[in-house]
């Protein structure tokens, strides 16, 4: 019966479960699903097997689908998609052909959608949103880019979106219930987060340091201590163990992939922190067409986001993000606000204080622009007493959502063209 009981806590936890939920749902996985059938059936950039990469705003789509990707930046991310390439192949008779494609975008609409659930699922329970806000501010994250390219996009972005958003709402279910994050919680997120990409494993443990009365008690803190051991001598084992216990192949291969995925690029610094990483999440840019070819010989063309060209775009990225930060000021005490700004935080370090991966930081939004409704639904929490100040703040908002549904329609029409074009 205790069984029985968190197995369904678990299927509420995870999958939509009242009637808002599930018309919402089934309306975000039509939208996306029919996205991704289009672009799927109709065009091979979702997965050819001649092109490893870059085919697209550098999403590595074939090497991640074939092999997980880099074990030094996902460690077990060969296990997940090992199983994702097996079913798809059943699918479509063991081709790589459309019907392949087809099953790959929609593990990724489904992935996304119910990334949309969670976050629905925040704002109402955690938040205590009315759902005409719940709905809008899921709406607007829906039409960000990162979730319109990851909704049929086959990487390790997507389902680590989904993953993070759900392990953040479970564990602010366990702080507001002023309980521990068990063991067994704790290990299973480091090792499905940590092992798509490890950087993020260490957001798993953000929530531990913010349990209620931590650092009143040496027998909390040794707790936690233990607790946060075990997930990650769990997570360690399994990943040496993948690499037969070579542990210099991993420095080795780390020291090689941040040389060559930092080094400074013609574009000024401030511009790559607000086109791309900031603003490239969520308001496209415009697009610039490069040649490449893989190790064969195989010609092919390649899109890449380009900086903001006019003012507009900027004004978006500025009045956004300027709301994130007052959601984070009016909000600062609030335990389950500081882990969404820490979470943001690790980031910020990897990209713009590291400048890892700066340059094409618009594929790394799966990591943390879910940070960006949230935070908003808790500055929209923060005016419930003030009437003046909640309608102000919604109806920037609102004139934000109408700019960004009418730019990011726009950028993915000439996506199409760009398929239509190159990918037919």
């Amino acid at each position: 019966m205790k069984f029985r009981n968190k197995l369904i806590a678990f299927l509420k936890l995870v999958f939509p479960s009242t009637t808002p939920e599930v018309v919402l749902f089934f309306a975000f996985l039509t939208a996306y699903g029919v996205l991704g059938s289009m672009i799927a059936v109709n065009y091979r950039i979702i997965f050819d097997n001649r092109i490893p990469w870059d085919a697209y705003f550098s999403f590595d789509n074939r090497a991640i689908v074939m092999t997980g990707g880099g074990f030094e930046r996902h460690p077990l991310a060969n296990y997940f998609f090992d199983v994702i390439r097996m079913a798809g192949r059943e699918f479509s008779g063991g081709q790589y052909n459309d019907d392949f494609r087809l099953f790959l975008a929609w593990c990724s609409a489904l992935t996304v959608s119910l990334s949309m659930i969670q976050i629905y699922k925040y704002l109402r329970t955690i938040v205590g949103l009315p759902v005409y806000l719940c709905l809008f501010l899921v709406v607007f994250f829906s039409l960000f880019s990162t979730s319109l390219l990851l909704s049929f996009t086959p990487e390790t972005y997507t389902y680590t979106l989904f993953l993070l958003i759900l392990f953040n709402y479970y564990a602010a279910l366990k702080i507001r219930e002023d309980k521990k994050i068990p063991t067994a919680a704790l290990a299973l997120a480091t090792v499905s987060i940590g092992g798509l990409t490890i950087t993020n494993a260490a957001k798993v443990f953000v929530p531990v340091l913010l349990e209620k009365g931590l650092f009143r008690s040496w027998r909390k803190i040794l707790n936690a201590f233990v607790r946060s051991l075990t997930a990650v001598g769990v997570f360690v084992i399994l990943y040496l163990s993948r690499l037969n216990f070579d542990i210099e192949r991993i420095f080795t291969k780390t020291a090689a992939q941040y040389d060559k995925f930092s080094n400074p690029k013609v574009t000024p610094f401030w511009d790559m922190a607000v086109s791309w990483f900031w603003g490239g999440n969520i308001l496209f840019p415009g697009f610039v067409i490069r040649d490449y070819h893989n190790a064969k010989g195989f010609e092919y063309k390649a899109l890449f986001m380009d900086v903001y060209n006019g003012s507009l775009p900027y004004v978006f990225c500025g009045l956004l993000f300027i709301l994130f930060v007052l959601g984070c000021v009016r909000n600062f005490r609030n335990s389950l606000v500081q882990i969404l700004m820490l979470s943001f935080l690790v980031d910020v370090v990897i990209h713009i204080v590291l400048k890892f991966g700066l340059h094409t930081s618009y594929i790394y939004g799966g990591h943390f622009i879910f940070a960006v409704p949230l935070i908003l639904g808790w500055l929209l929490c923060s005016f419930r007493e003030n009437r003046t100040g909640l309608m102000s703040v919604l109806s920037v908002l609102i004139l934000l959502f109408v700019f960004l549904a009418i730019n990011n329609g726009v950028r993915m029409k000439e996506f199409f063209y760009f398929l239509e074009a190159y990918y037919k």
